[in-house]
């Protein structure tokens, strides 16, 4: 399988964490359909860690809990694929999973055989028991060869949280997409640690195999699995225009079946999605701003910039048809007023010389501004919050 756009779907484990069963799943299926979520693009339904039983069956084969999954899997991922959706699962490279049931180490063939006959599309795989005496490479390759060889198109996702420099071998292994951070938590702290750290890492996503930041906690409002507090709608909003912008996969964490208004808000907004959607998949990048200073002896993992603002960043995407997205963020407590979000055009390749002035739609509000021919001024951007734009090239 060649991934050429970020994966999209929901995940269990953020809001339900063990407490999955199988008619949340089945409800959630009907959710992702009649409230719009598979239309903009929301495709995949993965179920995480503890669906199965505590023990293998008598032929080495993981078998569904019976009281959660009565009717067994296949039942779940035919019922899944009615509705237009695709089905995804969990395990580990481990001999357990981070939960202690059955992982899949020395089983990964006869794993990936029983996943295909149930007709799952996507595996989550996890890292939390990793055998001492084998890198995570080796073990993802296992797996990996063994999905490749069991006669069915099955997403890969490793998931080893950045850990043994993830980054340098991950694309070698076969997987689609890499969880390239930590857990995330519903509050504002996981969500701008993850943000900042991940900042370095864009270099690194691209298509064949995508940057997992991990999960949205949008909509979560603090309950869950991992609900820590809960976030504004204002940070709700940063969390997922910094993902859509840096190309991760975006994976709902909430209860999609009981959504409020903001939070459809945010989840279904279609200019933001199309931005991470953008066919041409091209790496964000930070513009030049007259305030910074270059770094000339850069060395491997260091900012372009040595005044590099990790609390104010302003990061650019060129997308497929010629236009620009635009994201200002702000991380810090304090308002950041225009003076302090303005960028030379010529900065990212765009000289006033050209004659050609940009128009900016705001993708949150729908309001136009412009045309610009020379410095871009934004709005304030408000703490813990962001502006994200379509800039499309103009004449003058």
């Amino acid at each position: 399988m060649i991934l050429t756009k970020p994966p999209m779907g929901w995940n269990s484990w953020n809001t339900f964490g063990a407490d999955i069963n199988e008619k949340l799943i089945l409800e959630t299926a009907d959710a992702m359909t009649e409230n719009g979520l598979l239309d903009a693009g929301y495709n995949y339904l993965v179920i995480d860690d503890i669906w199965s039983a505590k023990e293998r069956d008598k032929n080495g084969r993981l078998v569904p809990n019976p009281e959660k999954f009565p009717n067994g899997m296949k039942y779940v991922a035919d019922y899944v694929h009615s509705k237009g959706l695709k089905f995804g699962m969990y395990s580990d490279c481990g001999y357990t999973t981070c939960a202690g049931y059955p992982g899949s180490y020395g089983h990964e063939w006869t794993d990936a055989c029983t996943f295909a006959e149930w007709g799952v599309d996507f595996l989550k795989y996890d890292i939390c028991c990793q055998t001492k005496n084998e890198n995570a490479d080796i073990l993802y390759k296992r797996m990996s060869l063994a999905l490749a060889n069991c006669g069915r198109d099955i997403l890969f996702s490793t998931c080893s949280a950045g850990y043994d420099d993830t980054l340098m071998w991950v694309r070698e292994t076969g997987a689609n997409m890499w969880r390239s951070d930590g857990d995330i938590f519903d509050n504002w702290n996981s969500i701008k640690e993850i943000s900042q750290r991940q900042l370095k890492f864009t270099e690194y996503n691209w298509q064949g195999c995508f940057n997992d930041m991990d999960m949205l906690v949008v909509g979560m409002n603090g309950k869950g699995n991992v609900g820590l507090g809960g976030c504004t709608f204002e940070e709700y909003k940063l969390h997922f225009s910094l993902w859509a912008l840096l190309n991760s996969p975006l994976f709902i964490g909430c209860d999609i079946r009981n959504m409020t208004d903001e939070t459809k808000r945010i989840l279904l907004n279609k200019e933001v999605i199309a931005v991470n959607q953008d066919p041409a998949v091209r790496k964000p990048f930070f513009v030049n701003r007259m305030d910074w200073e270059p770094n000339n002896e850069r060395k491997h993992n260091e900012p372009f910039y040595r005044n590099y603002p990790l609390d104010t960043p302003i990061i650019l995407k060129f997308l497929r048809n010629g236009d620009i997205a635009i994201g200002i963020f702000n991380f810090t407590d304090e308002d950041v007023p225009p003076a302090s979000a303005c960028v030379l055009p010529d900065m990212f390749g765009l000289p006033v010389s050209t004659g050609k002035t940009l128009e900016l739609t705001d993708l949150w509000t729908g309001e136009k501004s412009g045309p610009y021919n020379g410095l871009l001024s934004y709005k304030t951007c408000k703490a813990r919050s962001c502006l994200l734009y379509r800039a499309r090239i103009a004449e003058a």
